[in-house]
Formats: structure tokens, C-alpha cells, sequence
């Protein structure tokens, strides 16, 4: 056992360290960090700070259609917000792979996920990149803790420049702005060392004031080390070059049976996404960075990408600037403007004004005293030009009429508009398909803290397999027995738009006009059920396995009678109505039994 006096392993020396890191990352990262700020003053129209103003007039346009593109992408990604279901690779976990399937959408409700779903496809539009936080929050449900997922700013992010995983960064540090006032209440020791730590982060061009000269940046430095052959995740909080709280000082206190370096309580409050840490796990026990990147057009040596803000903003300058001249044309072809001779004796101030009936003049009217300035409209090729840069912009994002709702002249058929709205869609649904993937590691992620930190039961509210509440008390026990459970994540999407509702509702009535919910009917139902894919099937079958079950009960019941009246069988079609024997069908149903029948 080291001696109680040796120094943590995570000093001041340690710090001064970590910021010379950040500083690196933050220098590799600056081209990014300037493009996503263009980016977010393009979304705000506020771009023509970034156009060059030689040449322009005082005018300044603006138009929506690159804004137009992200909501229509935003709104393809509501469409398909994910529902996770968790598949057993054994046989042995089924129950777990099930309870988790209902426990796994509580958790993101509780996180309230579709807003930061909703959020960060806001930010991969516009930046290229969106990163989810998947943290243990010791504080919530009132000291029990819980999972804690939410949205992290890029600009917030720091990672070892070249790298094409965050995974393969060596150090990953998170920046946090904090008010000092706050900072000092919650850690006595920083007071008189809150100066910044030397670094200056980038920011937003905030519509508002936003004062920072009274905040400091609190830094979460993540660090991977290797311990025989497992990968083990640190992590350091600090301020300056203050330590908050460090994993590997917490495991040295543990092992010389020392209380925590800072005993104040304090040190574990909400700003820390841990629990006690176990003596060689580090931070979690999955081993891994707790921030999972997703993005939409990806880059070579880097974990972020491009959106299409980059894409089109080129378009939508070369528009402004079109839009801007043509409106230029039409403002000087709408205001006359004059050559007026130095010694013609006009009264220009009368002339000007277009209300007064009489204009004063020294001495005689000569005709070429005054003479108008004639503007020259603009060609129709401008205007063709303005055109093919809007399609342009349609073209290259795949926005295109037919996702809003139009089409193009002359296509009247149902089925093909509906193939040219499928076909229009695809780029919006291989983009999800990647966000899906990003969810994948996220669910997986929180499947692994329940594990790592649900040793107390909790109540749940859940959701049964006929839709009521059902409330379970949950807790790790089952994912902690015996073998480690293997599950694979499967992602469908929870569309619930006005189409999706329509065409539930139609097939209900066309289920119900062919007889499926028809006792006798229901063996014959759930075998065309089997070819079926849509929502609500599972519940569609339960209740057709209930009909046939009363079709067999009430067969047994009616038995005896109809032995002794042995009544003749009627046929029925799907919908009840009894079926009249066509002779020509009769002729040939026999020649068919004939012809198989063995001579």
C-alpha cells in the first residue's frame, strides 16, 4: 500500500498538462469551430455579413430557401423519431431483452428524447454534426440517481485533431461555461482562482448581450487507460487548475482507506455524471466515451462532418445577390430620376414634389432644360438564371417540390405520384438510417449504466402488451446474474403523421369488410396476418387468436344439436353473405379433384 502522504495521481502538474492538450485540440479544431458559426448566422439570415459587399447596393435581400431545405429535412426526421426494441442473440435472454424493450422507452421519455432528437437534427442540418450525452446523474430522483441523456454543442467538444472516431481520441475534454458567483458557492476552495485557465473558447454571435467576463470554464477531461486487457474510462473535472474530482484519486483514497480530498459534499453535486467509482473500472464500466457523434455527410479524418448549410450556402449567396440587384432595377426603374441643366431657373424642391400643382421657373422654359434618366429592365435571361439557381439549390439538397406536397405539371395518376414521393424520399431516408445508427449506440449505452448502476428498485410506469399501464419495480438483478446478457437493438420508426393514421384507419375497414374479425373466419385471418408487416399486428393477432378460441367454444356448444338435426352446411363469403353454387365453377372444381387424384 502506498503511503496515506504520496501526491494524487491527478495534480496541479497533471492539469497544466491537460490544458496544453486542449489548447492543441482546440487549434485543430478552429476551421470547424468558424464554419459552424457562418453556418448558424445563415440559419438566422443573418448572411450577408459573410457576402462581399463590392459591387452590391445598399440593398439587402433576403431569401428562405436554404432555411426551406432544413425544415423539410427536420420534419422527415419528426416523421421517423426511433422506438427501440431490444432482441435476445440466446435463448437465455428473452425476458431481459423484453423487460428492457419496455424499460428502455421509459428512460428516453423521462429525458424527454424527443426534444433532443428534435434538437440535435436541428444541429446536424445546420453544423454537419450532433453529439448525445449519455451520463449517470447521482442526483436525480432525489439522490437515487438515474440516467441523464441530452444534446452537446460541437463548439463544446474537443477531441484529438485526426482522428475518425471519438473512440480513438486519447483525451476528450467538454466545455462548460459557469457563473463564478455559482462556482464558488458550490466549491469554497476556488475563491481568488477563477481566471479562466488561460484557454479562450469559441461562442455563438448571440442575438443578445451575452456577458461572459464573470464566467469561468468548467472542463470534464475524459481519458482512457489500458489495465491488463480491459480499456478504462477516467474521468477529471476541474476549474483553472483546480481539481473537482478525479477518478483515479477516488480509487487511491479507497485504497488507503482516505476520505475524498475535498470532503464537502459539494464535490458530488449534479455537476458530476458519476457514481462512486469501483477500485480499476474507472468512470463506467462500459469503457467508453460518453459522447456518441451523429453525422450527416461525413469527412476524412474527423468525427464531425457537413451539413447542408455548407452545401447550399453557396446557392443561396449567388440568390441574394441576384434577388438583391433585381429589386435594385426595379426600385430605379420606379423612382424617376432627372438631368437638370445648372442654369435653368427650376425650382427643384417644387419638382421633387409630386403634390403641389405648380412648379416656379426663373425666366423661360427650354425643352432640354430637364431630361429623365431612363433605366434599362433587366433581360428575362436574369431571371432565368435566378430560377435555375433556386433549382439549383432544390436539385442539390433533394428538396424538391414533391416532398412539400407538388408536383410537376401533367402527373395526375395516384400511383405515380406516390412512386415519385417515394423516390424523392430516399435521401432523407438513408440520413435517418445514420441517425438510427448513432440511437443504436446510445440505447446501448444506457442499457449498459442500468446494469452498471440500477442496484436499487425503482418503480416504472410501463407500457403492456394491450397498451394499458402496467407499474413494475425494476432494478439490475436479472442483467447481473449468471452470464452477461447479448442483445442486439433493433430501430423502427414511431411514425405517426396524418398519412400513416389514414391508411391504418382504411385497412382497419378493409380488414373488417373481408371478415377477419369473423370467429369462423379467424383461423384463415392469421395466416394472411403472418405475410403482414404494419403497426399495432401484434395486438391485431391476439385479439384474432381470442375470436378463433370463441369460434371453438361455441363449435363445441352447437355440436350436439347439430347431430340430431344434421342440418345442411351453407358456405359464406368473407363478409357473411351466403354463397349461391355456380354450376360452371361446380363442373370445374370436380375435373380439377378428378386430375389429381391417383389412377
Amino acid at each position: 500500500m502506498r503511503d496515506a502522504m504520496d501526491p494524487p495521481p491527478i495534480g496541479r502538474e497533471q492539469i497544466r498538462q491537460a490544458l496544453d492538450t486542449l489548447r492543441r485540440y482546440k487549434a485543430g479544431k478552429a476551421n470547424l469551430e468558424r464554419r459552424i458559426i457562418e453556418n448558424e448566422e445563415f440559419w438566422k439570415l443573418r448572411h450577408w455579413d459573410h457576402i462581399p459587399q463590392e459591387g452590391t447596393t445598399g440593398l439587402k435581400t433576403k431569401s428562405a430557401w436554404l432555411v426551406n431545405v432544413l425544415l423539410s429535412k427536420h420534419a422527415d426526421a419528426m416523421d421517423a423519431y426511433p422506438e427501440p426494441a431490444c432482441l435476445p442473440r440466446a435463448a437465455d435472454d428473452e425476458a431481459e431483452a423484453r423487460l428492457l424493450s419496455q424499460v428502455v422507452p421509459v428512460i428516453l421519455a423521462q429525458n424527454d428524447f424527443p426534444g433532443v432528437w428534435s434538437d440535435n437534427w436541428w444541429k446536424k442540418l445546420k453544423a454537419g454534426v450532433a453529439f448525445y450525452g449519455v451520463f449517470w446523474d447521482r442526483d436525480k430522483r432525489e439522490g437515487m440517481g438515474d440516467i441523464s441523456i441530452t444534446r452537446v454543442d460541437p463548439l463544446n467538444l474537443f477531441w484529438e485533431p485526426g482522428v475518425q472516431e471519438l473512440q480513438q481520441s486519447r483525451n476528450l475534454f467538454h466545455v462548460e461555461l459557469a457563473d463564478n458567483e455559482a462556482l464558488t458557492e458550490r466549491y469554497p476552495m476556488l475563491e481568488g482562482q477563477l481566471r479562466g485557465g488561460g484557454v479562450c473558447f469559441s461562442r455563438y454571435l448571440y442575438d443578445d448581450s451575452v456577458d461572459t467576463s464573470q464566467k469561468s470554464p468548467v472542463i470534464d477531461w475524459y481519458y482512457k487507460k489500458r489495465e491488463g486487457s480491459r480499456t478504462v474510462l477516467h474521468y477529471v473535472k476541474f476549474v483553472g487548475e483546480t481539481v473537482l474530482f478525479s477518478t483515479e484519486n477516488e480509487e487511491r483514497s479507497k485504497e488507503q482507506g482516505i476520505s475524498n480530498q475535498f470532503p464537502s459534499d459539494n464535490a458530488t453535486d449534479s455537476l458530476l455524471p458519476v457514481a462512486s467509482s469501483l477500485p480499476g473500472h474507472g468512470l463506467y464500466d462500459h469503457g467508453l466515451y460518453p459522447f456518441f457523434a451523429d453525422v450527416l455527410f461525413p469527412e476524412e479524418g474527423t468525427p464531425a462532418g457537413f451539413g447542408y448549410v455548407d452545401l447550399c450556402k453557396d446557392a443561396q449567396r449567388q440568390i441574394d445577390l441576384m434577388n438583391n440587384a433585381i429589386v435594385a432595377n426595379c426600385v430605379a426603374a420606379a423612382t424617376p430620376r432627372w438631368l437638370k441643366r445648372g442654369d435653368d431657373g427650376v425650382n427643384e424642391a417644387e419638382y421633387a414634389d409630386w403634390t403641389r400643382p405648380f412648379v416656379h421657373v426663373q425666366g423661360s422654359i427650354e425643352e432640354n432644360a430637364l431630361r429623365q434618366i431612363t433605366v434599362a429592365p433587366l433581360s428575362g435571361n436574369y431571371l432565368n438564371i435566378l430560377s435555375a439557381k433556386i433549382n439549383e439549390i432544390k436539385e442539390t439538397s433533394g428538396n424538391r417540390d414533391v416532398n412539400n406536397g407538388g408536383v410537376g405539371g401533367g402527373v395526375t395518376a395516384a400511383s405515380a405520384i406516390a412512386a415519385m414521393q417515394e423516390q424523392s424520399g430516399k435521401l432523407s431516408r438513408d440520413q435517418i438510417q445514420n441517425s438510427y445508427r448513432c440511437f443504436r449506440q446510445v440505447v446501448g449505452c444506457v442499457i449498459a449504466l442500468i446494469r452498471q448502476f440500477y442496484d436499487t428498485p425503482r418503480k416504472l410506469r410501463i407500457t403492456g402488451p394491450g397498451g394499458e399501464a402496467e407499474y413494475l419495480r425494476f432494478d439490475n438483478s436479472m442483467l447481473r446474474a449468471g452470464e452477461p446478457t447479448e442483445l442486439d437493438i433493433e430501430v423502427s420508426a414511431q411514425k405517426q403523421n396524418s398519412y400513416n393514421k389514414l391508411s391504418y384507419n382504411e385497412m382497419a375497414m378493409q380488414f373488417f369488410q373481408m371478415g377477419f374479425f369473423r370467429p369462423e373466419l379467424a383461423e384463415q385471418a392469421l395466416a394472411a396476418l403472418e405475410m403482414m408487416d404494419f403497426k399495432g399486428k401484434e395486438a391485431l393477432r391476439r385479439r384474432l387468436v381470442q375470436n378463433a378460441g370463441s369460434a371453438l367454444l361455441m363449435e363445441a356448444a352447437r355440436l350436439p344439436a347439430m347431430k340430431k338435426q344434421a342440418p345442411r352446411l351453407k358456405s359464406f363469403d368473407p363478409i357473411g353473405r351466403e354463397r349461391k353454387k355456380n354450376p360452371v365453377a361446380e363442373r370445374a372444381r370436380a375435373r380439377a379433384a378428378a386430375a389429381t387424384q391417383p389412377r
